[in-house]
Protein backbone atom coordinates (compact mmCIF):
# COMPACT_ATOMS: atom_id res chain seq x y z
CA UNK A 1 0.00 0.00 0.00
CA UNK A 2 2.63 2.52 1.09
CA UNK A 3 4.52 1.73 -2.51
CA UNK A 4 1.43 2.03 -4.40
CA UNK A 5 0.55 5.65 -1.91
CA UNK A 6 4.18 6.97 -3.11
CA UNK A 7 3.46 6.11 -7.12
CA UNK A 8 0.07 8.04 -6.98
CA UNK A 9 1.29 10.81 -4.89
CA UNK A 10 4.18 10.95 -7.79
CA UNK A 11 1.68 10.27 -10.80
CA UNK A 12 -0.14 13.53 -9.08
CA UNK A 13 2.59 15.65 -8.73
CA UNK A 14 4.09 15.33 -12.62
CA UNK A 15 0.17 16.02 -13.50
CA UNK A 16 0.71 19.02 -11.59
CA UNK A 17 4.06 20.45 -12.96
CA UNK A 18 3.19 19.60 -16.47
CA UNK A 19 -0.51 21.80 -16.26
CA UNK A 20 1.42 24.46 -14.19
CA UNK A 21 3.95 24.53 -17.07
CA UNK A 22 0.74 24.78 -19.53
CA UNK A 23 -0.89 27.42 -17.47
CA UNK A 24 2.35 29.93 -17.95
CA UNK A 25 3.29 29.05 -21.59
CA UNK A 26 -0.28 30.27 -22.21
CA UNK A 27 -0.24 33.46 -19.51
CA UNK A 28 3.22 34.30 -21.73
CA UNK A 29 1.54 34.71 -24.70
CA UNK A 30 0.51 37.93 -24.77
CA UNK A 31 0.88 39.64 -27.70
CA UNK A 32 1.70 36.60 -29.82
CA UNK A 33 -0.16 33.52 -28.76
CA UNK A 34 -3.39 33.04 -30.36
CA UNK A 35 -5.90 32.98 -26.98
CA UNK A 36 -5.70 36.90 -26.98
CA UNK A 37 -6.58 36.77 -23.69
CA UNK A 38 -4.38 36.65 -20.19
CA UNK A 39 -5.16 33.89 -17.37
CA UNK A 40 -8.02 36.27 -16.14
CA UNK A 41 -9.54 36.55 -19.02
CA UNK A 42 -8.81 40.49 -19.52
CA UNK A 43 -7.84 41.34 -22.79
CA UNK A 44 -3.95 41.48 -23.37
CA UNK A 45 -4.38 44.91 -25.97
CA UNK A 46 -2.39 42.90 -28.15
CA UNK A 47 -3.74 41.51 -31.28
CA UNK A 48 -2.76 37.97 -32.07
CA UNK A 49 0.31 36.82 -33.93
CA UNK A 50 0.89 34.16 -36.80
CA UNK A 51 3.50 31.14 -35.69
CA UNK A 52 6.05 32.93 -38.14
CA UNK A 53 6.17 35.59 -35.68
CA UNK A 54 4.39 38.35 -37.68
CA UNK A 55 2.59 40.50 -35.45
CA UNK A 56 -1.45 40.91 -36.18
CA UNK A 57 -3.25 44.22 -35.87
CA UNK A 58 -6.82 44.74 -35.38
CA UNK A 59 -7.82 47.48 -37.58
CA UNK A 60 -11.74 48.67 -37.21
CA UNK A 61 -13.04 51.08 -39.67
CA UNK A 62 -16.36 52.24 -41.05
CA UNK A 63 -15.89 52.16 -44.80
CA UNK A 64 -18.50 49.86 -45.35
CA UNK A 65 -19.57 51.52 -48.63
CA UNK A 66 -17.83 51.92 -52.20
CA UNK A 67 -14.79 53.55 -49.90
CA UNK A 68 -14.05 50.62 -47.91
CA UNK A 69 -12.45 48.79 -51.91
CA UNK A 70 -9.73 51.68 -50.95
CA UNK A 71 -8.85 51.07 -47.68
CA UNK A 72 -8.80 47.38 -48.64
CA UNK A 73 -6.32 47.76 -51.26
CA UNK A 74 -4.08 50.20 -49.14
CA UNK A 75 -4.07 47.83 -46.22
CA UNK A 76 -2.80 45.05 -48.83
CA UNK A 77 -0.34 46.77 -50.11
CA UNK A 78 1.08 47.37 -46.78
CA UNK A 79 0.89 44.11 -45.50
CA UNK A 80 2.73 42.63 -48.79
CA UNK A 81 5.51 45.73 -48.39
CA UNK A 82 7.17 44.08 -45.15
CA UNK A 83 7.13 40.66 -42.88
CA UNK A 84 6.80 42.34 -39.26
CA UNK A 85 2.70 43.31 -39.28
CA UNK A 86 -0.02 41.81 -40.70
CA UNK A 87 -3.24 44.46 -40.33
CA UNK A 88 -6.26 42.50 -40.57
CA UNK A 89 -9.12 44.98 -41.83
CA UNK A 90 -12.65 44.96 -40.42
CA UNK A 91 -15.27 46.95 -41.66
CA UNK A 92 -18.00 47.36 -39.04
CA UNK A 93 -21.02 48.82 -40.81
CA UNK A 94 -21.38 52.84 -41.31
CA UNK A 95 -24.90 53.45 -39.11
CA UNK A 96 -23.50 50.89 -35.91
CA UNK A 97 -20.00 51.49 -35.86
CA UNK A 98 -19.73 53.93 -32.69
CA UNK A 99 -22.70 51.32 -31.16
CA UNK A 100 -20.16 48.22 -32.04
CA UNK A 101 -17.40 50.49 -30.94
CA UNK A 102 -18.58 51.19 -27.36
CA UNK A 103 -18.99 47.73 -26.58
CA UNK A 104 -15.97 46.47 -27.66
CA UNK A 105 -13.59 49.64 -25.82
CA UNK A 106 -15.68 48.74 -22.67
CA UNK A 107 -15.21 45.12 -22.72
CA UNK A 108 -11.92 45.23 -24.07
CA UNK A 109 -12.11 41.38 -25.57
CA UNK A 110 -9.72 39.94 -28.03
CA UNK A 111 -12.04 41.18 -31.27
CA UNK A 112 -11.54 45.07 -29.40
CA UNK A 113 -9.44 47.09 -32.36
CA UNK A 114 -5.80 47.95 -31.37
CA UNK A 115 -6.52 50.60 -33.90
CA UNK A 116 -9.54 52.30 -35.47
CA UNK A 117 -11.11 55.52 -37.97
CA UNK A 118 -12.54 57.68 -36.12
CA UNK A 119 -14.71 60.43 -37.47
CA UNK A 120 -12.38 63.95 -35.57
CA UNK A 121 -15.50 65.27 -34.19
CA UNK A 122 -16.21 61.91 -32.16
CA UNK A 123 -12.63 61.98 -30.96
CA UNK A 124 -12.71 64.69 -27.80
CA UNK A 125 -15.97 62.42 -26.89
CA UNK A 126 -14.16 59.30 -26.45
CA UNK A 127 -11.51 61.42 -24.37
CA UNK A 128 -13.81 62.54 -22.41
CA UNK A 129 -14.75 58.60 -21.66
CA UNK A 130 -10.64 58.00 -21.26
CA UNK A 131 -11.23 55.64 -24.26
CA UNK A 132 -8.28 56.97 -26.26
CA UNK A 133 -4.96 57.66 -25.62
CA UNK A 134 -2.36 60.55 -27.04
CA UNK A 135 -0.77 59.51 -30.13
CA UNK A 136 2.70 61.59 -29.37
CA UNK A 137 4.81 58.92 -28.54
CA UNK A 138 3.69 56.22 -31.27
CA UNK A 139 3.48 59.16 -34.04
CA UNK A 140 7.21 60.60 -33.10
CA UNK A 141 8.44 56.84 -32.97
CA UNK A 142 7.34 56.22 -36.86
CA UNK A 143 8.95 59.80 -37.61
CA UNK A 144 5.34 61.86 -38.45
CA UNK A 145 4.88 65.33 -37.02
CA UNK A 146 1.90 67.30 -36.95
CA UNK A 147 3.42 69.67 -39.24
CA UNK A 148 3.02 66.92 -41.81
CA UNK A 149 -0.41 67.55 -42.26
CA UNK A 150 -3.23 70.15 -42.58
CA UNK A 151 -3.34 71.95 -39.80
CA UNK A 152 -7.45 72.34 -38.94
CA UNK A 153 -7.68 68.12 -37.96
CA UNK A 154 -4.40 68.28 -36.00
CA UNK A 155 -5.89 71.20 -33.99
CA UNK A 156 -9.33 69.69 -33.32
CA UNK A 157 -7.98 66.11 -31.73
CA UNK A 158 -5.22 68.12 -29.79
CA UNK A 159 -7.24 68.40 -26.25
CA UNK A 160 -5.40 70.05 -23.20
CA UNK A 161 -1.93 69.63 -25.01
CA UNK A 162 -2.31 65.83 -26.41
CA UNK A 163 -2.65 65.11 -29.58
CA UNK A 164 -5.30 61.96 -30.03
CA UNK A 165 -5.58 61.46 -33.84
CA UNK A 166 -3.61 61.35 -37.26
CA UNK A 167 -5.99 62.64 -40.23
CA UNK A 168 -6.25 60.47 -43.32
CA UNK A 169 -8.55 62.78 -45.14
CA UNK A 170 -10.92 65.77 -45.03
CA UNK A 171 -14.14 65.81 -46.99
CA UNK A 172 -15.67 69.50 -46.84
CA UNK A 173 -18.86 70.42 -48.64
CA UNK A 174 -17.84 70.75 -52.78
CA UNK A 175 -19.48 71.84 -55.27
CA UNK A 176 -20.14 69.35 -58.47
CA UNK A 177 -21.52 70.84 -61.51
CA UNK A 178 -22.67 69.64 -65.06
CA UNK A 179 -20.68 70.60 -67.37
CA UNK A 180 -22.67 70.16 -70.53
CA UNK A 181 -25.53 72.22 -68.98
CA UNK A 182 -22.57 74.98 -67.96
CA UNK A 183 -21.39 74.96 -71.61
CA UNK A 184 -25.08 74.96 -72.87
CA UNK A 185 -26.05 78.07 -70.98
CA UNK A 186 -23.25 79.93 -71.71
CA UNK A 187 -21.04 79.94 -68.13
CA UNK A 188 -17.76 79.41 -68.58
CA UNK A 189 -16.35 79.17 -65.02
CA UNK A 190 -18.37 77.45 -61.82
CA UNK A 191 -19.61 80.79 -59.09
CA UNK A 192 -17.63 81.82 -56.44
CA UNK A 193 -20.05 83.82 -54.53
CA UNK A 194 -23.66 84.29 -54.35
CA UNK A 195 -24.41 86.71 -57.12
CA UNK A 196 -22.29 84.39 -59.47
CA UNK A 197 -24.57 81.72 -58.19
CA UNK A 198 -27.83 83.74 -58.47
CA UNK A 199 -26.84 84.24 -62.04
CA UNK A 200 -25.47 80.87 -63.09
CA UNK A 201 -28.79 79.08 -61.54
CA UNK A 202 -31.36 81.50 -63.25
CA UNK A 203 -29.69 80.75 -66.49
CA UNK A 204 -29.39 76.97 -65.76
CA UNK A 205 -32.48 76.56 -65.14
CA UNK A 206 -35.07 75.76 -67.88
CA UNK A 207 -38.58 75.12 -67.10
CA UNK A 208 -39.76 73.71 -70.62
CA UNK A 209 -37.01 71.04 -70.46
CA UNK A 210 -37.48 70.48 -66.31
CA UNK A 211 -33.61 71.46 -65.80
CA UNK A 212 -33.29 73.15 -62.52
CA UNK A 213 -29.87 74.84 -61.88
CA UNK A 214 -29.80 74.40 -58.07
CA UNK A 215 -32.03 71.84 -56.25
CA UNK A 216 -32.57 72.64 -52.75
CA UNK A 217 -32.06 69.44 -50.69
CA UNK A 218 -34.97 69.39 -47.61
CA UNK A 219 -32.67 66.40 -45.54
CA UNK A 220 -29.16 65.23 -46.12
CA UNK A 221 -26.88 66.76 -47.08
CA UNK A 222 -28.26 69.49 -44.95
CA UNK A 223 -26.43 68.49 -41.95
CA UNK A 224 -23.25 69.97 -44.09
CA UNK A 225 -24.87 72.68 -45.94
CA UNK A 226 -26.41 74.67 -43.38
CA UNK A 227 -23.62 74.69 -41.02
CA UNK A 228 -21.67 76.05 -43.89
CA UNK A 229 -24.68 78.75 -44.96
CA UNK A 230 -24.71 79.83 -40.96
CA UNK A 231 -20.80 80.41 -41.00
CA UNK A 232 -20.46 82.02 -43.89
CA UNK A 233 -22.99 84.35 -42.76
CA UNK A 234 -21.41 85.45 -39.77
CA UNK A 235 -23.55 83.30 -37.30
CA UNK A 236 -22.61 80.01 -35.32
CA UNK A 237 -24.19 76.97 -34.25
CA UNK A 238 -23.08 77.28 -30.69
CA UNK A 239 -22.12 80.43 -29.16
CA UNK A 240 -19.87 79.19 -25.74
CA UNK A 241 -22.46 78.44 -23.97
CA UNK A 242 -25.88 77.28 -25.95
CA UNK A 243 -27.33 76.39 -29.08
CA UNK A 244 -27.36 79.41 -32.00
CA UNK A 245 -28.63 78.26 -35.03
CA UNK A 246 -32.17 80.54 -34.53
CA UNK A 247 -29.83 83.75 -35.20
CA UNK A 248 -31.00 86.56 -37.27
CA UNK A 249 -27.67 85.02 -40.03
CA UNK A 250 -29.09 81.75 -39.41
CA UNK A 251 -32.95 82.42 -40.30
CA UNK A 252 -31.71 84.56 -43.69
CA UNK A 253 -29.43 81.97 -44.93
CA UNK A 254 -32.81 79.12 -44.72
CA UNK A 255 -34.94 81.96 -46.04
CA UNK A 256 -32.40 82.17 -48.92
CA UNK A 257 -32.97 78.75 -49.74
CA UNK A 258 -36.43 78.84 -49.73
CA UNK A 259 -36.59 81.73 -52.06
CA UNK A 260 -34.47 79.89 -54.58
CA UNK A 261 -37.34 77.22 -54.14
CA UNK A 262 -40.21 79.82 -54.74
CA UNK A 263 -38.55 81.37 -57.56
CA UNK A 264 -38.41 77.65 -59.58
CA UNK A 265 -34.83 77.63 -59.90
CA UNK A 266 -35.54 74.44 -57.55
CA UNK A 267 -38.40 71.91 -57.21
CA UNK A 268 -39.88 72.04 -54.42
CA UNK A 269 -40.62 68.92 -51.99
CA UNK A 270 -37.66 67.36 -52.74
CA UNK A 271 -37.45 64.20 -50.82
CA UNK A 272 -34.59 61.92 -49.86
CA UNK A 273 -31.51 62.02 -52.22
CA UNK A 274 -33.99 63.59 -54.98
CA UNK A 275 -31.30 66.48 -55.81
CA UNK A 276 -28.83 63.55 -56.64
CA UNK A 277 -31.41 61.85 -58.83
CA UNK A 278 -31.72 64.61 -60.49
CA UNK A 279 -28.00 65.34 -60.91
CA UNK A 280 -27.79 61.95 -62.39
CA UNK A 281 -30.31 62.62 -64.46
CA UNK A 282 -28.82 65.85 -66.14
CA UNK A 283 -31.86 67.76 -64.68
CA UNK A 284 -30.00 69.47 -61.48
CA UNK A 285 -26.85 71.40 -63.09
CA UNK A 286 -25.61 72.31 -59.86
CA UNK A 287 -25.11 69.93 -56.57
CA UNK A 288 -23.26 70.61 -53.16
CA UNK A 289 -22.51 67.54 -51.39
CA UNK A 290 -19.48 65.34 -50.37
CA UNK A 291 -16.39 64.02 -52.01
CA UNK A 292 -17.31 60.41 -51.34
CA UNK A 293 -19.75 61.08 -54.18
CA UNK A 294 -17.12 61.32 -57.19
CA UNK A 295 -17.15 57.74 -57.29
CA UNK A 296 -21.00 57.42 -58.34
CA UNK A 297 -20.75 60.10 -60.75
CA UNK A 298 -17.66 58.39 -62.81
CA UNK A 299 -19.56 54.85 -62.79
CA UNK A 300 -22.72 57.12 -64.17
CA UNK A 301 -20.22 58.11 -67.06
CA UNK A 302 -21.22 62.09 -66.20
CA UNK A 303 -19.69 64.90 -67.89
CA UNK A 304 -19.18 66.62 -64.71
CA UNK A 305 -16.82 69.23 -62.32
CA UNK A 306 -15.54 69.87 -59.33
CA UNK A 307 -14.79 72.84 -57.36
CA UNK A 308 -14.64 74.56 -54.07
CA UNK A 309 -17.82 75.74 -52.44
CA UNK A 310 -19.07 79.16 -53.47
CA UNK A 311 -19.43 82.06 -50.49
CA UNK A 312 -23.09 82.44 -50.49
CA UNK A 313 -23.38 84.00 -47.19
CA UNK A 314 -22.37 88.18 -46.52
CA UNK A 315 -19.18 87.86 -44.35
CA UNK A 316 -16.88 85.26 -44.73
CA UNK A 317 -15.83 82.01 -46.53
CA UNK A 318 -15.68 78.92 -44.61
CA UNK A 319 -17.32 75.18 -45.16
CA UNK A 320 -18.41 72.35 -42.63
CA UNK A 321 -16.57 69.36 -43.13
CA UNK A 322 -15.32 66.14 -41.70
CA UNK A 323 -12.52 64.30 -41.20
CA UNK A 324 -11.10 60.77 -40.91
CA UNK A 325 -8.86 59.95 -38.04
CA UNK A 326 -6.59 57.08 -37.18
CA UNK A 327 -7.17 56.49 -33.35
CA UNK A 328 -5.37 54.30 -30.91
CA UNK A 329 -8.04 52.93 -28.01
CA UNK A 330 -6.25 53.22 -24.18
CA UNK A 331 -5.74 50.09 -23.67
CA UNK A 332 -3.46 49.39 -26.22
CA UNK A 333 -0.35 48.79 -24.38
CA UNK A 334 1.94 46.03 -26.34
CA UNK A 335 5.21 48.13 -27.09
CA UNK A 336 4.62 45.47 -30.13
CA UNK A 337 1.75 46.02 -31.54
CA UNK A 338 2.30 49.99 -30.70
CA UNK A 339 5.64 49.32 -32.99
CA UNK A 340 3.13 48.15 -35.42
CA UNK A 341 0.71 50.39 -36.11
CA UNK A 342 3.37 53.50 -36.12
CA UNK A 343 4.77 51.31 -38.90
CA UNK A 344 1.30 51.24 -40.90
CA UNK A 345 0.73 54.90 -39.95
CA UNK A 346 3.94 55.89 -41.63
CA UNK A 347 2.95 53.89 -44.92
CA UNK A 348 -0.10 55.86 -45.02
CA UNK A 349 1.01 59.37 -44.51
CA UNK A 350 3.40 58.32 -47.45
CA UNK A 351 1.05 55.98 -49.92
CA UNK A 352 -2.75 57.56 -49.01
CA UNK A 353 -2.54 58.54 -52.89
CA UNK A 354 -4.92 55.14 -53.22
CA UNK A 355 -7.11 56.62 -50.64
CA UNK A 356 -7.36 59.37 -53.06
CA UNK A 357 -9.08 57.33 -55.73
CA UNK A 358 -12.24 57.22 -53.99
CA UNK A 359 -12.18 61.16 -54.27
CA UNK A 360 -11.52 61.94 -50.87
CA UNK A 361 -8.85 64.85 -50.45
CA UNK A 362 -6.15 63.79 -48.46
CA UNK A 363 -4.33 65.20 -45.20
CA UNK A 364 -0.99 64.67 -45.64
CA UNK A 365 0.73 67.71 -46.49
CA UNK A 366 3.18 66.05 -48.88
CA UNK A 367 0.53 63.92 -50.76
CA UNK A 368 -1.37 67.47 -51.41
CA UNK A 369 1.93 68.93 -52.88
CA UNK A 370 2.61 65.76 -55.15
CA UNK A 371 1.75 65.76 -58.76
CA UNK A 372 -0.04 63.12 -58.56
CA UNK A 373 -2.79 64.73 -56.06
CA UNK A 374 -2.73 68.07 -58.28
CA UNK A 375 -3.31 65.96 -61.28
CA UNK A 376 -6.73 64.42 -59.85
CA UNK A 377 -10.36 66.61 -60.63
CA UNK A 378 -10.86 66.88 -56.54
CA UNK A 379 -7.40 68.46 -55.74
CA UNK A 380 -9.28 71.62 -56.07
CA UNK A 381 -11.25 70.76 -52.83
CA UNK A 382 -7.84 71.51 -50.94
CA UNK A 383 -8.25 75.22 -51.78
CA UNK A 384 -11.04 75.01 -48.99
CA UNK A 385 -8.98 73.60 -46.38
CA UNK A 386 -7.79 76.85 -45.09
CA UNK A 387 -11.20 77.74 -43.56
CA UNK A 388 -12.76 74.23 -43.08
CA UNK A 389 -14.60 74.09 -40.09
CA UNK A 390 -15.51 71.13 -37.90
CA UNK A 391 -18.65 70.80 -35.64
CA UNK A 392 -18.75 72.38 -32.38
CA UNK A 393 -16.37 71.10 -29.80
CA UNK A 394 -19.37 70.22 -27.63
CA UNK A 395 -19.56 67.21 -25.51
CA UNK A 396 -23.24 64.83 -27.51
CA UNK A 397 -22.98 66.78 -30.53
CA UNK A 398 -24.70 64.79 -32.59
CA UNK A 399 -27.38 64.25 -30.10
CA UNK A 400 -28.43 67.57 -28.79
CA UNK A 401 -28.18 69.13 -32.44
CA UNK A 402 -30.55 66.34 -34.32
CA UNK A 403 -33.98 68.34 -33.67
CA UNK A 404 -32.58 71.08 -36.23
CA UNK A 405 -32.85 68.44 -39.17
CA UNK A 406 -36.28 67.86 -39.05
CA UNK A 407 -36.67 71.61 -38.29
CA UNK A 408 -35.07 72.32 -41.03
CA UNK A 409 -36.98 70.32 -43.22
CA UNK A 410 -39.88 71.44 -42.23
CA UNK A 411 -38.84 75.31 -43.08
CA UNK A 412 -37.47 74.40 -46.70
CA UNK A 413 -40.88 72.18 -47.21
CA UNK A 414 -42.93 75.41 -46.36
CA UNK A 415 -44.77 73.41 -43.63
CA UNK A 416 -43.51 76.19 -40.67
CA UNK A 417 -41.96 79.74 -40.88
CA UNK A 418 -38.02 80.05 -41.04
CA UNK A 419 -37.83 81.72 -37.59
CA UNK A 420 -40.49 79.67 -35.79
CA UNK A 421 -38.48 76.06 -37.12
CA UNK A 422 -35.44 77.13 -35.99
CA UNK A 423 -36.51 78.27 -32.77
CA UNK A 424 -38.52 75.13 -32.18
CA UNK A 425 -35.41 73.44 -32.99
CA UNK A 426 -33.35 75.15 -30.30
CA UNK A 427 -36.18 74.41 -27.85
CA UNK A 428 -35.69 71.07 -28.60
CA UNK A 429 -32.19 70.92 -28.62
CA UNK A 430 -32.26 72.37 -24.78
CA UNK A 431 -34.87 69.74 -23.80
CA UNK A 432 -31.62 67.05 -25.17
CA UNK A 433 -29.03 69.32 -23.04
CA UNK A 434 -31.01 69.19 -19.83
CA UNK A 435 -31.79 65.07 -20.27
Amino acid sequence: MKRWHKRMMLIVLVLMLAFAAGCSNNGGNEGTGNSGQTNDGASNSGGDSKSGGTQDLLFWTPFSGADGVFMKDMVEKYNASQDDYNVKFIVQPSGEFYKLLDVALSTGGKESPNLMIMHVDQIPTYVSKDQLQPIDDIAAGAGLNKTDFVEAPIEYSTIDGKWYGIPLDIHPLVMYYNKDLFEKAGIANAPTNRAEFDDAVAKLTDKASGTYGYVVPTLWPQQFLFPTLVWQNGGELWDGKDVAYNSPQAVEMVEYLRSLIDKGISPANVQQDGENTLFLQGKNAIQFNGPWMKGQFDEAGMNFGVAAMPQLGKVKQAVFAGSHSFAIPKNVTDAAVKEGIGSFLKYVSENSLDWAASGQALASTAMLESAEFKALPQSKIADSFSYVQFAPNVLNWPTISDPIWGELSSALLGDKPVQQALDDAVAKSRQAMNK
